[in-house]
């Protein structure tokens, strides 16, 4: 079976090829759009941000603000990883979903069992990431809280990283499941029951969404290798699910 390393190079050669390329173009200016204004945000504000989280520490914790000043800072891009995440996968979900779509049947050979029309497609993908900020956003509430916690804040940064990767693994993983009629819920116990695979594909992309500007043009090839790992992976489970 494809890993998650293969599944992002192999990916990655495929969207770059010709028939594939024209369908990469807008994702990627929606992305570098997204990143820009984000980043112009953070630096124009960073220092208001700050000063309004200090004056929120008590007095007797004052003695803290060393650590403080890097707890905050690293929360602060926590919150802008996932924002960003959130936001450009919110835009060009439709189109991502697109691309699985040939990426499916130029890869593997095999028409996705989706029959909806590319309006309705289009639709149906802006609901289906809204389902997905609906599952994303209490628990990224609750981690936020307990990263401010003293003694349980310890596990934080560990917590996050688990988190983070999962979040990569359903954000991307769920394109093509979408594409086979899979439902959100089906999706997620699919995901679990192949929980290595799906954590270290979800890892892997979570530290390329790092990479500053490559992961611009290294996003469409998530979404090329998540098909992949969807045929290596879960596409079999389909009636394992279903019986449950």
């Amino acid at each position: 079976m494809v890993d998650a390393i293969t599944a992002l190079s192999q990916g990655t050669r495929l969207v770059y090829q010709k028939g594939l390329r024209r369908y990469i173009f807008l994702p990627i200016l929606v992305n570098l759009i997204v990143y820009a204004s984000m980043l112009s945000l953070v630096l124009n504000r960073f220092d208001s941000w700050l000063d309004s989280a200090m004056t929120m520490v008590p007095s007797w914790l004052e003695w803290l603000s060393w650590l403080i000043w890097p707890l905050f800072f690293v929360s602060l891009l926590v919150v802008i990883f996932f924002t960003f995440t959130l936001v450009t996968h919110l835009i060009a979900a439709p189109f991502y979903g697109f691309l699985a779509a040939k990426v499916e049947r130029q890869a593997t050979g095999r028409e996705p069992l989706d029959d909806r029309g590319l309006a309705k497609t289009a639709i149906d993908a802006l609901g289906r990431e809204l389902v997905k900020l609906g599952y994303i956003l209490p628990r990224m509430a609750a981690l936020f809280i307990l990263s401010w916690i003293p003694g349980l804040n310890l596990l934080a940064p560990i917590l996050w990283a688990l988190f983070s990767a999962w979040v990569m693994a359903i954000t991307y993983l769920d394109y093509p499941m979408d594409n086979n009629k899979v439902t959100f819920r089906d999706m997620r116990s699919r995901l679990s029951r192949r929980w290595w695979p799906s954590l270290t594909f979800g890892g892997l992309i979570m530290l390329v969404t790092w990479i500053p500007l490559a992961n611009l043009f290294l996003i469409p090839g998530a979404v090329a290798g998540a098909v992949l790992m969807w045929d290596g992976h879960y596409r079999d489970t389909q009636d394992v699910v279903a019986r449950h």
